[in-house]
């Protein structure tokens, strides 16, 4: 059992990356749902600082956390098990200078750029997020 499973709710902190009409996305490794970028809040830490640090471990760029742009709660099931989080989500812009081409470091996740209106495509969750096709007008909120 980990740190997160101990406290029964999740907190993570997450990005949104627009540019060009689409929006960067991220997947485990043959898996059939993609996220957005981000990652756990860490006891200390603002959200804006774990999404900072979740992309330099995960891409290897550096990035900002800008406008909070609300919080979804999601309840789902995991390997048989109830889990739920709270997902801060924020504005992100990624210093890169070809975004294009980002790539993950870690083994486990791969990272991709889809189209805003190909959002339902994506299986992208929680589905709460499929509002980002009115981007830049979405705000999350419970």
């Amino acid at each position: 059992m980990n740190e997160y499973e101990l406290a029964g709710i999740e907190t993570i902190a997450r990005g949104v990356c627009v540019r060009d009409g689409k929006v960067l996305l991220c997947r485990a490794k043959g898996g059939a749902s993609t996220y957005l970028p981000g990652g756990h809040i860490e006891f200390g830490e603002t959200g804006r600082q774990a999404l900072v640090r979740e992309v330099r471990e995960e891409l290897g760029v550096e990035s900002s956390a800008g406008t909070f742009l609300g919080a979804v709660e999601n309840m789902f099931m995991q390997h048989g098990k109830r889990h739920a989080e709270i997902n801060l989500v924020y504005s992100l812009d990624i210093a890169a200078d070809d975004a294009a081409s980002l790539s993950s470091r870690e083994d486990w996740i791969e990272f991709e750029w889809r189209e805003l209106d190909r959002l339902d495509a994506a299986n992208l969750l929680p589905t709460e997020f499929r509002a980002l096709s009115r981007w830049p007008d979405v705000r999350f909120e419970c």
